[in-house]
């Protein structure tokens, strides 16, 4: 049995794999363990990894590190792809507030670090390692590293082991505070999941009305004068025409007194767009759908925008109003309903309302494509080439002070995704990708991290807790949670934040990829991968530059 052994506890390929194979697959196993009814998810894998690690089961240092940086980079691309649509608007809608939230840890995390040096004597590039590890942020860890390496032209090993050991306890405290503020505050899931509906409603923009045209001013006129009158955003779908005849609606149509009109417009614009043309009624859906002077049927339905030739066109490119003799009420993208003009951009995953005649419709779906299976393909060119970018910009130089503060590997590819996932379609980058491979794509590039972390700080934990560490993990513990609970009460209590958001936030506040991991697993939805996303790249920044000046702001003192 020699050669199990060998495997086990030797090098090469096999044993990488093995070793990195063996430690997800039991964290996994153990993820599905709940206390209290509470679990921590797929943090298991980094416990799991350290306790390979420290009975001996190493892996090559350079291979560890790609394995831990390359799946940090699937994990926070594969977030910013999905966020990249709605990033910008969430970012208007109260978006400052939540940086505002991240910066206040940020700043109540380094006076805390700075007052446990001044109180407990500990070395202040010890304490920096500390606070790396306990808001688990590897770039901070290195920049202090390097600045320290440059003050003084010799390196400092308990910067790297106070971020190992406070590290394991910076991803559980992170949890633990989510969930104290979960009890103190009394959150109810039942009830932030209504008030989450109620908000989402919000932004749901299209309602259908039926309006009877009474506007003197404005009979014998066309559709696109209207337009040109009112400013808000509206679709005039199809027209009953005093006879009884109805047709469907274009720019060019001229509306008399007592018509019937079916509109789409914005919820927020309905009162004045029914004011504008008359005053609404009720009709039957069955009412719009046959024309009684030649009984052509008139259906709508939803087809979506398979064809990736489509992917960044205009409506005002495809004419397909002219070409067919249909009308596009609405698009529904990323489970909003936007209503559609002449210089949208249309996107591949693009689901749009279509009403005209059957045969019409059908000419529609050739254009658009309408195949579901085409979805399902991976996009490899998009993310390859996002990351490729995404790295080139996490290595530009942003400050010298004297080092460079960068983005990093976390930190570029996350806001390059976000820009890819929002203006892709500009470049005609497909950037659609289903639910199930974005999940899959987020959840290996996060085991891959945790494993890597775990199975790196390992080796020489134990030691280093033994020989006076332990007052470490205190510290870290106290880094991690104060600041976490200070701002997070505050914002639950007095902000009214949503707390699937709020998770988000928090998690982002302390670069905590573990954190969100159980964020998203305890919501089900996509609230804490957007609030972390909206705070991350400046709360990166900070946290980078917070590290390299409290290093040298202690070597300018002494």
């Amino acid at each position: 049995m020699s050669w199990l052994y060998t495997l086990m506890m030797g090098g090469g390929i096999a044993h990488t794999m093995l070793i990195l194979s063996l430690v997800i697959a039991t964290g996994v196993v153990l993820s599905r363990i709940r206390i209290a009814g509470v679990s921590i998810g797929m943090t298991w894998i980094l416990f799991v990894g350290i306790m390979a690690g420290h009975f001996g089961m190493s892996v090559d240092h350079n291979t560890l590190h790609f394995i831990k940086e390359f799946g940090l980079i699937l994990f926070v691309f594969s977030i910013g792809l999905q966020v990249g649509p709605g990033f910008f608007s969430s970012f208007k809608k109260g978006g400052l507030q939540l940086v505002g939230c991240a910066v206040a840890v940020v700043l109540i995390g380094v006076l805390t670090t700075y007052i446990i040096h001044l109180v407990t004597d500990t070395p202040m590039p010890t304490m920096v390692g500390i606070m790396s590890g306990a808001i688990t942020n590897t770039p901070g860890l290195g920049a202090a590293q390097q600045a320290y390496a440059d003050v003084t032209e010799v390196s400092d090993s308990t910067i790297a082991l106070g971020y190992a050991v406070a590290y394991p306890l910076g991803v559980i405290g992170m949890i633990l505070s989510l969930i104290a503020i979960r009890f103190i505050t009394r959150v109810n899931f039942a009830e932030e999941d209504r008030a989450l509906e109620a908000m989402q409603s919000e932004h749901v923009n299209a309602v259908s009305l039926n309006i009877e045209f009474t506007n003197e001013a404005l009979a014998g006129h066309n559709i696109a004068h209207m337009r040109k009158l009112i400013n808000r955003s509206f679709v005039v779908s199809r027209i009953m025409h005093n006879d009884g005849t109805i047709t469907i609606a274009d720019g060019t149509s001229l509306l008399n007194i007592g018509e019937k009109l079916r509109v789409i417009c914005s919820s927020d614009d309905s009162e004045a767009v029914v004011a504008f043309f008359g005053h609404q009624i009720i009709m039957d859906e069955e009412e719009w759908n046959t024309t009684l002077e030649s009984s052509t049927q008139l259906i709508s339905r939803r087809i979506v925008i398979t064809k990736p030739e489509i992917n960044g066109k205009k409506f005002s490119d495809l004419r397909l109003r002219t070409k067919y003799g249909i009308n596009i009420t609405r698009v529904n993208r990323a489970g909003i309903d936007i209503i559609p003009y002449q210089g949208m951009e249309l996107q591949m995953g693009d689901r749009v309302m279509v009403v005209g005649n059957e045969h019409a419709i059908d000419q529609v779906a050739k254009v658009l494509g309408n195949s579901l299976k085409k979805l399902q393909e991976p996009q490899l060119l998009t993310i390859f080439f996002g990351i490729a970018l995404g790295v080139l910009f996490g290595s530009i130089p942003l400050l010298n002070i004297p080092q460079p503060v960068k983005l990093g590997l976390a930190g570029g590819p996350l806001i390059v995704a976000i820009l890819i996932g929002r203006f892709g379609p500009h470049f005609h980058l497909v950037t659609y990708t289903t639910m199930s491979a974005n999940l899959m794509l987020r959840d290996v590039g996060l085991a891959m991290f945790l494993a890597g972390v775990g199975i790196g700080a390992g080796n020489g934990f134990v030691d280093a807790i033994v020989n006076g560490g332990y007052r470490w993990i205190g510290y870290g513990f106290i880094i991690t949670v104060l600041p976490i609970m200070i701002v997070g009460l505050f914002a639950r209590l007095k902000m009214k934040i949503n707390y699937y958001t709020l998770m988000g936030v928090l998690a982002g506040s302390t670069t905590n990829p573990p954190a969100l991991g159980y964020a998203n697993t305890t919501s089900g939805n996509d609230m804490p991968a957007l609030g972390y996303a909206t705070v991350y790249p400046i709360v990166m920044f900070l946290r980078v530059l917070a590290a390299q000046l409290l290093i040298l702001m202690v070597s300018i003192l002494q």
